[in-house]
């Protein structure tokens, strides 16, 4: 007997095989119609009985809401005649896409006219069949294989194809939006229409809190990772329920194909074959590299459900998020209680804190919309529901309440004919922006009347957060003093690993399942599939030493300690390394390799040495401190390094992006066309009756949303690792979408920042200023790493990744500290999210902001755009450039030392704005003024030879110094150009540059 559940996998298969993948390739080429391939040999072996009349109808409204959603259709003669014929594109001929979020065209080099479309189809058949998943007796499996198809159909199934397979067009002549982002907003609609006899679609968003101060209560980088990694593992649990319900597909935002949680569930729960997941990276790495590492989820999802499910599917994520997050930190207690005897009895009082301090938590909050706003009679829509929703959210002295009242919805409601031809009949799929725009307003308001309940707390609190009792097996432990605990639950469990208690540290439930995170997430989540991965975290005093470790590996007269030190190190635990610092070891001599590995470790017992109680176990360990650093300072040539830099990176505006609501950052219509048909229409009588609509703004869309999660994934699974650790010496603690932190190496931080700001745009200069900027950046050549029109391509070893990233248009902020690795990290990250917000509040958004922690007090704060102006993109002398260009001829002794501190003396006697007269109102005279006396100034320290070079820096800072006024927080050019010379002077050091 079919189940009403078979009959929903059974529609979303149909949907999901409804156009061919390879529809651009073969359309307008094939005589037999682009149906007559892929799509017939599928559907004749996944349904020999044929499919019932109810999902083929399903199906084809599914796919005409679909389309409405993405694109406009285009004039076609009356009744169910051709297209016209400037409104046909061969994508073999002409192969154009354009990109989703900034509309920058990319003209495909290749040609694909000498591919035959019949080998064309016969090549995605079989790929397509391959992925057909059936049980032992033969059997087709539908749901396996509705998510087969899902997951690994976008994968090449052709090498000649390349990376285009996964961009290819739903629409040739609108190529803004790929057959797949088609594919599967087809099968999520289908899917809701399909769940009962009067079901109609509805967008349900679910949101998961707190955020921000669950992750920011850390008093290691291990704390901050779990953190954000925990909360990620909690919001897949909540979008499991839709997944496993409905499909991964029905999940719009985030974009979930290829995340490794989800690929986890895939081959774990869902069983799908082993064999599918084979060359994936997650299934291969053995270190926390490997991509199941990565907080790579949001905490929040929009969803296509049927809205007679819609109330209830939100009530089974907050479930299911809060019934998982309980079990978990029952299971973290349970680690500290141990295997035997009474403390493993339910009835202790940390079960009933566990069962507590965990009630309601994570907070959800949710809101639905349904399609049935909208009523449709005779190709009229009626909006009145919808308009009276949206009214309550708009001010009232507003007429025009977001995409109802602009110029797009008043060409597409009404259709325009075109000589014999119709523009454009709407269905209500052309009202997803609509929609999306009440959800996101009910979804804030949901969050705006947040419940609180009061937990009394009575004893002493938890050691992390101060904020809930810190677990104990009595009551009566909760009133003794922190410096006469004895016998607590922290001080004999929390011992069993050094990782889980610091300093006496006593936690509370949500704090502990923090603190275990990292071992039971290892233990029991992933090691079943992967025996034997290891977690490794690089301590803030080994990413200070591995500048001058690597700068000293680069040397030709290295020598080791030929004293006591050198037999001291060989009875020491290796430390863990930053990626590519341990691969260079990987080359070296093995007592080279050993001295690298322990050092760190060496000199934390010896500092810890320090604190022990007896006088003369304190003497004794600074003599052997002191003699330690000397012969390091006489190995290395130098004090050994003592700072690193923490970076934290935030995406700009990812609401207005979300949400289409911002003109900057969209595109018109115009610009999601072909250019074929773009030239077409402007010299067609059709120019002016759509000209309204052709200037209105994209409108936020399916395509939209999924583009930019696959942006954003992209970027955070694979791009900031690459370039944090594969690139430069630095350490990713976490990566989620548009969020960064990164631990980094104080000669690297700049080189990685500017780098990352490149590859979240996927912009690059051209040229001669490409190639500058590949050089001061250290960056690989093209072959390896190629960036440009909102892509990324990298090379690894014989593999190939193509990459969409957020497009020119996206920016990003930045925040970076520099601090002593004896600073409390505490403080260093309170600094951090300060500075970062300072980037975005004092350098208005795309823009970094550094500050420097000095052991000797007096901090450095700076804050800088990234670029000067707009133009300068093109130019490209980015501000960050050119302080790398000022850092690298401090280093190199091009200039001297001192050059900064009499520069600074000299600004301190400079005039104001104020006395350039009227010709300093525009900056002219002023920058002016600044190049020729910096000129003068730096050329006096600087090397003959060095002088022109040296000139040229002076001329980019007086211009840059008097571009970014209005968008810094130094009080006017003097304090600017005085803070940018000492954070250039700061990294320029000796023990801390890598220039030679």
């Amino acid at each position: 007997m079919v189940t009403q559940t078979d009959l929903l996998w059974q529609a979303k298969l149909a949907a999901w095989i409804h156009d061919p993948a390879e529809k651009a390739l073969v359309l307008l080429r094939d005589p037999a119609g682009h149906e007559q391939g892929t799509v017939r040999a599928l559907r004749n072996e996944l349904f020999p009985n044929g499919l019932s009349k109810e999902i083929l109808e399903h199906v084809k409204m599914a796919d005409q809401w679909a389309a409405a959603a993405d694109r406009p259709q285009f004039p076609r003669r009356q009744g169910d005649g051709p297209y016209e014929q400037w409104a046909q594109v061969r994508f073999d001929k002409e192969p154009v896409l354009i990109h989703p979020l900034s509309g920058e065209e990319i003209r495909v080099s290749e040609g694909f006219e000498e591919i035959d479309p019949a080998h064309l189809k016969a090549v995605s058949t079989d790929h397509f069949r391959a992925l057909i998943e059936r049980d032992r007796d033969g059997v087709i499996n539908h749901r396996k294989t509705a998510l087969s198809l899902w997951r690994f159909g976008p994968d090449t199934p052709a090498e000649g194809l390349g990376g285009l397979w996964g961009l290819l067009p739903a629409d040739t002549r609108i190529p803004d939006h790929s057959i797949w982002t088609h594919l599967d907003l087809t099968s999520a609609l289908a899917t809701a229409f399909c769940a009962d006899s009067h079901s109609v679609p509805a967008l349900l968003t679910v949101s998961f809190g707190p955020v921000q101060g669950f992750i920011s209560q850390s008093r290691s980088s291990s704390d901050l990772w779990a953190g954000s990694h925990l909360l990620s593992r909690i919001a897949w649990e909540g979008m499991r329920v839709i997944c496993e319900s409905l499909g991964p597909d029905a999940i719009v935002f985030p974009q979930l194909r290829g995340i490794p949680m989800v690929d986890h569930w895939l081959l774990r729960d869902v069983e799908l074959l082993e064999e599918r997941f084979a060359d994936l990276a997650w299934k291969n790495q053995k270190t926390d590299a490997n991509p199941l590492f990565m907080a790579a989820l949001p905490n929040r999802f929009v969803a296509i459900v049927p809205a007679s499910m819609a109330e209830e599917l939100a009530h089974a994520v907050a479930r299911q998020a809060r019934a998982w997050t309980l079990d978990a930190a029952n299971h973290a207690l349970a680690e500290l209680l141990g295997p035997s005897g009474t403390r493993t009895s339910s009835g202790l009082y940390c079960h009933t804190q566990v069962k507590e301090q965990l009630d309601g938590f994570p907070e959800v909050y949710w809101a639905a919309v349904p399609w049935s706003l909208v009523s449709e009679e005779s190709g009229a829509i009626d909006t009145a529901q919808l308009e009276s929703g949206l009214r309550f959210f708009y001010p009232p002295t507003e007429a025009n309440h977001g995409f109802l009242g602009g110029d797009a919805w008043k060409v597409l409601q009404q259709g325009y004919s075109l000589g014999d031809a119709v523009f454009y009949r709407p269905n209500r799929g052309v009202l997803y922006p609509a929609f999306y725009d009440l959800l996101d307003r009910l979804g804030a308001a949901a969050k705006s009347v947040r419940p609180f309940r009061q937990l009394p707390q009575s004893g002493y609190r938890c050691s992390l957060c101060g904020e809930r009792e810190w677990l104990a097996t009595e009551p009566d432990h909760l009133d003794i003093p922190p410096g006469e605990r004895a016998n607590t639950l922290w001080l004999q469990g929390g011992n069993k690993r050094a990782s889980w208690n610091r300093k006496g540290e006593h936690l509370c439930a949500l704090c502990s399942l923090k603190r275990l995170w990292p071992s039971l997430f290892v233990k029991d989540e992933i090691r079943e599939l992967i025996p034997d991965v290891q977690r490794y975290v690089v301590s803030t005093h080994t990413m200070a030493l591995c500048t001058s470790m690597e700068r000293w590996l680069k040397t030709n007269d290295r020598k080791l300690p030929e004293t006591w030190l050198e037999g001291q190190l060989l009875m020491k635990d290796t430390a863990a390394l930053p990626r590519k610092l341990d691969r260079m070891l990987r080359d070296q001599d093995p007592q080279v390799s050993r001295f690298v590995r322990t050092l760190p470790v060496f000199l934390d017992e010896m500092r810890n040495a320090l604190v022990e109680p007896g006088q003369d176990e304190r003497r004794q360990a600074e003599e052997c401190l002191a003699r330690a650093e000397g012969e390091l300072k006489q190995v290395l040539g130098h004090k050994p390094e003592s700072y690193y830099a923490f970076l934290l990176v935030d995406g700009d505006k990812m609401g207005a992006w979300i949400s289409g609501s911002d003109p900057k950052l969209t595109q018109p219509y115009r610009e999601t066309w072909h250019p074929k048909i773009r030239d077409a229409v402007a010299n067609s009588p059709s120019a002016q009756v759509l000209s309204s609509y052709l200037e209105t703004p994209r409108a936020a869309s399916p395509g939209r949303h999924m583009a930019i999660s696959q942006a954003l994934n992209a970027f955070s699974l694979h791009v900031v690792r690459y370039v944090v650790e594969d690139l430069y010496k630095g350490k990713l603690l976490y990566a989620g979408g548009d969020d960064a932190l990164a631990m980094l190496c104080i000669d690297d931080l700049l080189s990685a920042m500017m780098t990352l700001r490149l590859c979240y745009s996927g912009f690059f200069p051209e040229g001669e200023a490409g190639d500058r900027t590949r050089t001061l950046l250290g960056l690989p050549d093209p072959n390896t790493l190629k960036i440009g029109k909102g892509h990324i391509w990298i090379r690894r070893g014989r593999s190939n990744s193509l990459l969409r990233m957020m497009g020119q248009k996206a920016t990003i902020s930045m925040g970076a500290v520099v601090a002593h690795h004896m600073a409390p990290l505490s403080r260093v990250l309170r600094v951090l999210r300060e500075t970062e917000r300072r980037a975005k509040e004092k350098g208005r958004r795309d823009a970094y902001a550094v500050t420097l922690l000095k052991r000797a007090g007096g901090a450095v704060d700076l804050t800088v755009p990234w670029f000067a102006d707009a133009g300068s993109r093109q130019k490209i002398c980015t501000t960050l450039e050119v302080m790398i260009e000022i850092r690298d001829a401090l280093a190199r002794q091009d200039l001297a030392r001192r050059a900064p501190y009499l520069v600074q003396e000299w600004l301190r006697s400079m005039p104001s704005n104020e006395h350039f007269g009227q010709e300093a109102s525009d900056g002219v005279g002023l920058e002016e003024m600044l190049a020729k006396t910096l000129a003068y100034q730096l050329k006096r320290q600087a090397k003959p030879a060095a002088a022109g070079a040296v000139a040229s820096i002076a001329q980019r800072m007086a211009a840059l110094s008097v571009a970014v006024q209005g968008r810094t927080h130094s009080n006017g050019v003097s304090d600017f150009i005085t803070d940018f010379l000492s954070v250039a002077e700061f990294l320029a050091r000796e023990c801390r540059s890598g220039t030679n």
